[in-house]
């Protein structure tokens, strides 16, 4: 059970119906995690940044995103975010626990990994190849993405967010 209640929108102030509202006009629906953020809506708007920067990172399609975000969920065992990117790999055809990676795919899912488990310890070669592949721009806009991923994770794991009903047909069979 969350150690944090999500808002009571029909009680909210009109600062946190608003920004409720603009949520759901622009993305279309609202995560637990949301919900939660929504007490304060200036940490709705920082954590909405993810958003910003995966559209500054447009250049990297869908997929090899999609498992960079999986393999920082994994590493920080944040169960909400797991599944989010387990859905999306799902609905788009691929199955999460069979995953061939591409050569790309395969250094971001690695970086995403190493950032968690050491981020003072980014390995030579991982940075050799990411600065072959991406300019400066877009390894600032993916390291930035990854701190982000951090912190969605991390809010999710301390705060015990409440699993998403949606989320449940795409969880880990032995999580």
């Amino acid at each position: 059970m969350s150690q944090i209640p999500q808002i009571d929108y029909d009680t909210a102030s009109e600062e946190i119906r608003t920004a409720h509202d603009e949520e759901v006009r622009v993305r279309g629906r609202m995560t637990n995690m949301k919900r939660t953020l929504l007490h304060s809506p200036a940490a709705h708007r920082i954590y909405a940044e993810w958003f910003t920067l995966r559209g500054e990172l447009a250049a990297i399609k869908d997929r090899p995103i999609w498992i960079f975000s999986h393999a920082i969920s994994k590493a920080t065992n944040s169960r909400i975010a797991i599944t989010f990117f387990r859905r999306a790999l799902i609905n788009a055809g691929f199955n999460p626990d069979a995953l061939e990676l591409s050569e790309e795919e395969a250094l971001l899912d690695a970086f995403g990994k190493t950032i968690v488990a050491n981020s003072n310890a980014i390995p030579a070669e991982i940075w050799t190849k990411l600065k072959a592949r991406y300019d400066s721009k877009t390894l600032v806009d993916l390291v930035a993405f990854a701190g982000i991923m951090i912190a969605t994770a991390v809010f999710n794991n301390v705060v015990e967010v409440d699993f998403d009903p949606e989320l449940e047909a795409f969880a880990e069979p032995n999580p």
